[in-house]
């Protein structure tokens, strides 16, 4: 009997992408079983559109938006209700570079006994580059080119990224458990390859299939030379998510041996390339938060006072 696989797409607000999206989804050569679009917009828009695809769907709109972390937690334990063995994720302003990419990915996961395997996540504009870039020891990666060593080789043991492509066994779910809706949105799927990671299952990057994304290498910024980064988004909400949450992060086992990494980047970033300690202060102050579990929505102060 053929494994059943549910695609889990989140979406808000991006109806022109999800379309693309969900016409790439739907037009695997191995095609999903299912398709289950969290909406965290309850845009009826998008009903009609999930709607029209010519494989079996559901659709569930969201009247509070859930962020990433909820929207996939919703759909992956939908997916699991639906009796999924497998579940497969995807965003609405991604899409799998080709109409292989399922398949390719159920054939590694077979073929390497993994409980995860994910997508190379490559640059929409320009595929040969990574859309985020990967950190292997203390060198960090930007190119597909770096990622593989040998012509045979087709899988990056221990490392992927999630969300963006990512295929999970239905057991897996039932070790690692879902995405953890406080966070919102950013790091939540650091924080379930953390979890991944300390399960001892199997996983990682299979090398022959690709997810394309808009790039976000940006944010990450050099320094000393380019032979570190910190994360820097242009956005003040972006950053609000970004640096609560990693304060959050680093606080659980398995991320904290990375905390005096952290305090030297992010202490340099701050102190030396942009001599700015009033954002090292607003830096400190938001870690602070998430090392507390303080967590609400940007919108609003945890004393619940407007933002």
């Amino acid at each position: 009997m053929t494994d059943t696989v549910c695609a889990v797409v989140v979406t808000h607000r991006r109806p022109d992408e999800l379309a693309k999206s969900l016409e790439t989804v739907s037009a695997q050569s191995r095609a999903p079983d299912h398709l289950i679009v969290v909406d965290n917009d309850d845009d009826p828009r998008v009903a009609e559109l999930v709607a029209g695809q010519p494989i079996p769907t559901t659709y569930l709109g969201s009247r509070r938006n859930l962020g990433g972390a909820g929207g996939f937690a919703l759909g992956m334990l939908h997916a699991l209700a639906l009796g999924a063995d497998w579940v497969w994720l995807a965003d609405d302003d991604g899409r799998p570079a080709d109409s292989e990419v399922l398949g390719t990915l159920l054939a590694c996961a077979a073929r390497h006994g993994l409980a995860e395997v994910s997508p190379m996540v490559c640059d929409m504009d320009d595929p040969g580059r990574l859309a985020f870039p990967l950190r292997r020891g203390v060198a960090w990666r930007r190119r597909v080119s770096e990622l593989r060593t040998d012509t045979a080789q087709d899988l990056l043991p221990g490392i992927a990224s999630l969300f963006n492509g990512a295929l999970f066994a239905a057991a897996t779910l039932e070790v690692i458990g879902v995405p953890d809706l406080r966070l919102f949105v950013r790091g939540d799927e650091t924080e379930l390859h953390r979890r991944l990671a300390r399960s001892g299952l199997p996983f990682g990057t299979c090398l022959d299939a690709v997810y394309l994304h808009p790039q976000g290498g940006d944010e990450f910024k050099p320094i000393l030379g380019g032979r570190m980064h910190t994360q820097y988004p242009d956005d003040e909400r972006k950053r609000f998510y970004t640096y609560r949450n990693r304060g959050y992060l680093l606080s659980q086992p398995g991320l904290r041996r990375l905390q005096f990494q952290e305090w030297a980047r992010f202490g340099w970033f701050f102190l030396v390339s942009r001599r700015d300690p009033a954002a090292l202060m607003e830096w400190i102050r938001l870690r602070r938060m998430g090392r507390r579990e303080r967590f609400g929505r940007f919108e609003y102060r945890v004393d619940g006072n407007h933002r």
